[in-house]
């Protein structure tokens, strides 16, 4: 490390503290009781061989002290969802679990799958192994709870037609964009199907029979049948969900099973005594943690949005349990305990859990195996083919994407570890370029990135930073001619970063002053790995070309017409979405936005 703090000025109070690397960085994580006990030990000797590998890539360290070791842990919780540091335990299979959520924000809230980071006003049911699970409980429950499932230009669309669609007619929806129900009843539907999803079923089945009773005494057969159904429906959605206690009791449980490199973890969500929620996970042990201190992790991870019951059961106490109860109570708002099930049912449900972490552990290693290793031959075939003094770790790749000129526009992708970073992509619209001159764009789109690497890192690092990480290669989508713009640009700026160019046609790899490209073997790792990122390059340039094609043409159409100004074109494509979609609308249609005697002309020009 470049500064070393001395014992003396590192404070003997709880906290969190920060690792950064010599880019500024943030590398690592963590809170502690003693700031001064906790820093301090990183610089022993003999550390173990993860936290010895981190220490070596921090530059500095800084801590932000706390008044107690809950506020630690919050502040620790935060920092990690701010900078996600590569060396503190993360998932491996980071895919988004869905959830049914319900869109409580909304005028006529909406029942739909989501994925993803958690909006505010949406409330959430699950999360579920898989999607289709979802949509199978949600297709049981909408003759019960007949709320809208259609997107909000659909609906919009509708509503303006005056006239509802198919799942109105087969009684899968109430109709709200028609005014067909009353918004209180609406509001009860929404409220019954949020009930049914935390497990709050007894109530709804026992009304759903008095309706049907009373319905089949007033000789309404028809109606009864109905009710009748409903029930059916009802009954198979919860024969979906596993029964596991005898009582209707609330809990989450949580078992793991793994090695010293990776971990598998397993969530069970019950509510009244069933399973409505089930998430699988594999987290990568990039830090020295016991078991202990591992789960207390985890639990952190799982609960930071969350809401958690008032029971969570584990296998083994986690670290600082107290600390963490102490956490959870706060972020439920009442008691929260941490308990070890001894006997019964509950613990028969933790030993069947760690079965299926173990069975999830050994599925994974078997896909993982192979993954893992190909990347890193890649990686260090790469390194040999061009040269290179050490792994690209994070590479960048620039395409530019135009039409005759129109339109120009430029991406950049990136790969750390050999795994696209999609957080990391960004777009560039070419602006000072005058028609089809690639080797111009792309020279203003390695200016424009590396300028704003070099405001940033004279700024400092903040969570608003986009291009303040350097990248350890360079790849440019074209040949020669693209690669000296870029060289050009690099040595302008005085920075020292690998680039090489990658030609489409004979996949030849150019090199800075070097006169003949390199051919490597069709077969190498190194040239699989170039062409993914060149291709996701020239993928995430070619849509964004389109999407700004898509907008010019609708824009160039309808400034010809007379009597469409802004506010109309803006009403326009509020209604109707797209040029496809004004094709299609009759000219009534039209007339609702811009009336009629514009409506004609408009509809001469779409066809």
């Amino acid at each position: 490390m470049r500064e070393r703090p001395r014992p003396s000025e590192i404070p003997d109070a709880p906290g969190a503290y920060m690792f950064r690397d010599r880019h500024g960085k943030v590398i690592y994580v963590g809170k502690a009781k003693s700031l001064r006990s906790r820093v301090s030990s990183y610089f022993a000797r003999g550390l173990p061989p993860r936290t010895q590998a981190m220490v070596d890539a921090a530059d500095t360290v800084e801590w932000i002290i706390t008044d107690n070791e809950v506020e630690a842990l919050m502040l620790e919780y935060s920092l990690l969802q701010r900078h996600r540091p590569r060396f503190n335990v993360r998932l491996v299979d980071d895919k988004s679990y869905p959830y049914l959520a319900i869109t409580r924000s909304d005028e006529w809230p909406r029942a739909r799958v989501m994925r993803g980071k958690k909006k505010r006003g949406t409330e959430y049911f699950g999360p579920f192994a898989h999607a289709y699970a979802i949509r199978k409980t949600l297709d049981l429950l909408l003759r019960t709870f007949p709320i809208r499932t259609c997107s909000d230009g659909l609906f919009r669309r509708q509503q303006a037609q005056g006239r509802p669609c198919l799942l109105y007619h087969i009684e899968k929806c109430s109709g709200p964009c028609i005014g067909a129900v009353d918004p209180d009843d609406y509001a009860a539907m929404v409220d019954g199907l949020a009930a049914f999803l935390r497990g709050d079923n007894e109530d709804i089945i026992r009304q759903l029979e008095g309706d049907m009773l009373e319905a089949s005494e007033r000789l309404e057969f028809e109606q009864a049948a109905r009710y009748r159904d409903r029930l059916a429906d009802i009954r198979r959605a919860l024969e979906r969900q596993e029964v596991v206690t005898d009582k209707p009791e609330d809990f989450d449980l949580i078992n793991f099973y793994g090695d010293e490199l990776e971990t598998a973890f397993q969530v069970l969500t019950v509510r009244r005594g069933r399973v409505v929620g089930r998430l699988g996970t594999v987290v990568d042990r990039v830090e020295d943690l016991t078991d202990e201190e591992l789960l207390g992790g985890i639990i952190r991870e799982l609960y930071g949005d969350e809401r958690p019951p008032r029971l969570v059961l584990v296998p083994v106490l986690p670290a600082g349990s107290d600390v963490i109860e102490a956490w959870l109570s706060e972020r439920r708002g009442g008691t929260v305990e941490l308990r070890v099930p001894q006997r019964g049912a509950k613990r028969r449900l933790m030993e069947t859990t760690g079965v299926n972490a173990q069975e999830a552990f050994a599925r994974h290693r078997l896909k993982r195996h192979q993954d893992h290793n190909a990347r890193a031959k890649a990686l260090r075939s790469l390194q040999e083919v061009l040269d290179l003094p050490e792994p690209p770790l994070r590479i960048e790749a620039y395409d530019v994407s135009t039409l005759q000129g129109t339109n120009t526009v430029a991406s950049m992708v990136v790969l750390e570890d050999g795994v696209p970073r999609r957080s990391e992509y960004r777009r560039f619209k070419i602006r000072t370029v005058q028609g089809q001159d690639d080797f111009a764009s792309m020279e203003e789109t390695i200016r424009r990135r590396f300028r704003n690497y070099l405001a940033e890192r004279k700024k400092g690092l903040t969570e608003h930073s986009k291009f303040a990480y350097p990248p350890s290669l360079i790849v440019i989508d074209g040949g020669a001619g693209q690669l000296g713009r870029a060289v050009k640009v690099l040595d302008e700026l005085g920075l020292d970063i690998p680039v090489i160019g990658l030609a489409k046609k004979m996949e030849e790899v150019y090199l800075p002053d070097e006169p003949d490209p390199i051919v490597i073997p069709r077969d190498a790792e190194a040239l699989f790995l170039l062409q993914r990122v060149r291709d996701e390059a020239h993928r995430f340039a070619v849509s964004y070309h389109r999407n700004l094609r898509s907008k010019s043409m609708v824009d160039s159409i309808l400034d010809e017409i007379p009597g469409i100004g802004p506010t109309r074109k803006k009403a326009l494509i509020k209604r109707f979405g797209s040029l496809k979609q004004m094709r299609q609308a009759a000219k009534e249609d039209l007339a609702e936005v811009v009336g009629p005697k514009v409506a004609e002309d408009l509809y001469a020009a779409l066809h």
